[in-house]
């Protein structure tokens, strides 16, 4: 399994009624590889609060 990193920061987006938005941009080479696209672009999130991280994975249909 290749295991690839990159580094990002987080961004804040505020809504117009202030409330802040996080979010994180992901590397296009890392779509790509997902097969994500404008129209398959459904994903599921998992937090690990013992390690820390947040994990993506496509959802296949």
């Amino acid at each position: 399994m290749e295991k690839l990193k990159a580094n990002s920061k987080v961004m804040f987006n505020k809504s117009g009624r202030g409330t802040v938005t996080p979010r994180i941009g992901l590397p296009v080479p890392w779509c790509k590889k997902m097969n994500l696209t404008e129209e398959d672009r459904e994903v599921e999130l998992e937090f690990d609060s013992e390690k820390n991280q947040i994990i993506i994975k496509k959802i296949v249909k």
